[in-house]
């Protein structure tokens, strides 16, 4: 089982302490959420309720520039997107920037990815809420092609462009892993068509279980069942029988923040790594 560690949940104070003892302690990931803009008047929350999670004056950075900077501190743990929202934008930005990350990394970058369930944010942005998952996909397939091939050329139904050239190409042969998150069946199956892994998101053993088991259909179904593939779930406080659990559910990684408050991250952390790592 490997272990992340989710940044979203923490104070932005800690970040840099938090991700540099992770590093130390052995942690294999950091977790970085993102968003482009929230609008002041938000709703369609993915959680139960009729409340989005987050306020629109949390804050809110540059995902791939804030992972660069953290990548400098560190010298092993991945670093993730958890989740870019790459149909809110070209996949020529996308693509340079977690190119960016995983050259100065050293080829740690894990780029998460997601459609997103703000419509507001995506009117403020100019982007058809509807199409955003078709929009999604086209630029995942788009990106994938920018980091391997010499000369690319794309005629879609949302990107045009003649020939070019992207150099250099990212240390980590064909570029990082793409990992879609989000639960509903569409994302279930664009995870099993194109992504090279799954995150959901605060799911117990069980929940995590059904999902795995309707994405190893999709995989099936989609003729991907053959490649590498990693499922990660967000979990908060997890014990060795935890993991235990998770992993008879098909988890690949947990994403922990063990600590109920961020001054007590580092503390939390170390408990953490005492009795897993």
């Amino acid at each position: 089982m490997k272990l992340g560690v989710a940044l979203g949940v923490l104070n932005p104070a800690f970040h840099l302490e938090v991700a540099v003892e992770a590093d130390r302690l052995g942690f294999e990931s950091l977790w970085l959420p993102e968003h482009l803009v929230f609008p002041v008047a938000m709703s369609g929350s993915p959680l139960a309720g009729d409340h989005p999670p987050v306020p629109p004056d949390t804050p809110v950075f540059d995902c791939f520039a804030y992972l660069s900077f953290l990548a400098a501190r560190t010298e092993q743990i991945k670093l993730g997107s958890h989740v870019y929202l790459l149909g809110l934008r070209h996949p020529l930005v996308g693509a340079r920037a977690v190119q960016t990350l995983d050259l100065l990394s050293g080829g740690r970058a894990l780029f998460g990815v997601g459609a997103g369930w703000l419509e507001s944010e995506c009117r403020v942005a100019g982007v058809e809420f509807s199409s955003r998952g078709r929009r999604l996909e086209e630029a995942i397939g788009v990106c994938r092609r920018l980091w391997s091939e010499r000369e690319i050329e794309h005629h879609g139904e949302f990107f045009d462009f003649e020939p070019v050239m992207f150099e250099p190409k990212p240390p980590t042969v064909g570029g990082p892993p793409v990992h879609v998150g989000g639960q509903s069946n569409a994302a279930l199956r664009r995870a099993a068509r194109v992504g090279d892994g799954w995150i959901g998101v605060g799911n117990t053993p069980a929940q995590s279980a059904e999902l795995v088991e309707r994405l190893d259909g999709y995989r099936r179904d989609a003729g991907s069942d053959d490649r590498p593939f990693e499922n990660s779930v967000g979990a908060g406080v997890v014990s060795r029988d935890d993991l235990r659990r998770y992993e008879d559910a098909g988890v690949d990684r947990l994403v922990v923040a063990p600590w109920s408050r961020s001054p007590e991250a580092i503390d939390s952390l170390r408990r953490l790594a005492e009795e897993l790592l």
